[in-house]
Order: structure tokens, then sequence, then C-alpha cells
């Protein structure tokens, strides 16, 4: 038994029942697989260990750093990087967010124990419109990645510095 009250079922939330690690994956590291792993940072990133990599390495969208940093969130330092690039690939959990990177992180993983969450994201660049439409649509992605997070680890507050 782990400690906890034989009637107690250990939710979402419990810290014991969170993976230690997480990658975030997608196509080119520039906008999707970022953005995720900057609000699982600022939400879990006092408990779990995050990452995120992409098929190929693409520069990192300006409309990402600026849809974070509306929330508060500076990720204007993220460097791109690809599967190949990862320097430990120890992950309890890669959560994919494209059918390409669903692949390549069943590749990686198959001689591995590490669960892989396929969680099909839109992709915003694809958006057309004026700068408002275009961002939008990268919010729109920014809150449901959120709203996905949060219901998949629970309803921890991000650590206070």
């Amino acid at each position: 038994m782990n400690g906890a009250p034989p009637d107690t079922a250990p939710g979402p939330f419990a810290p014991a029942q969170m993976p230690s690690a997480v990658l975030f994956s997608c196509n080119f590291n520039s906008v999707r697989s970022p953005m995720a792993e900057a609000l699982m940072k600022y939400l879990y990133g006092h408990i779990v260990y995050v990452d995120s990599a992409g098929v190929r390495a693409q520069a990192l969208d300006p409309f990402v750093i600026e849809v974070l940093d509306e929330i508060g969130i500076d990720i204007a330092k993220h460097k791109p990087k690809t599967f190949d690039d990862l320097e430990d690939t120890s992950f309890d959990l890669v959560i994919t967010l494209t059918p390409e990177a669903q692949h390549r992180a069943l590749e990686m993983t198959r001689t591995m124990s590490v669960d892989v969450e396929y969680w099909p994201t839109p992709d915003p660049t694809a958006a057309t419109g004026s700068r408002d439409q275009m961002l939008d649509a990268y919010r729109q992605v920014r809150d449901r990645l959120m709203t996905k997070i949060k219901a998949r680890f629970g309803p921890l507050a991000p650590a206070k510095g």
C-alpha cells in the first residue's frame, strides 16, 4: 500500500499520482508543444519536470510569445528542439498534439515503459484574417491546452516564489 487510507481513491490531483516527468510534442516545437510546456510548468513545474520537442525544429512563433505573455508567462527564451535533441528520454508521460508527433513518440517509446497520450490540437498557424483574428486562434489553442492540462492533472495552484 502507498500509505493512503484504504477508503480514499487517489484523484488526478494527488501529488503521489502525478508523473515525475512529462514531454509535450508536436510537429515543429514552435507553437503547440512549447505552449503546452509553458502552461504545464506554470501550473505544476514545482512538482513535475516538463519539456517539449518536435518532429522537426522551427523558430518559436512570435504569436505564442504574445498570447502567453497576456497571461503572465514568459516563453521568449524557449529554444525549439527535436526528439533527437532531448538530453533525457526518461519521461513517465508523453503527450502528443499532432498525428506526426504521435507516430514519432510511439516509435521512440516502443521499448520503454512510458504512457503516450494523444491530444489532437488545432494548428493556429492555419488561421487567416486580421492580426487580431489570428491572435484569437492562438488564444483558443492556449485556453484549450490550459483546460485540458488542468482536467488531466488536477487543480493544483502555481508555486509561489
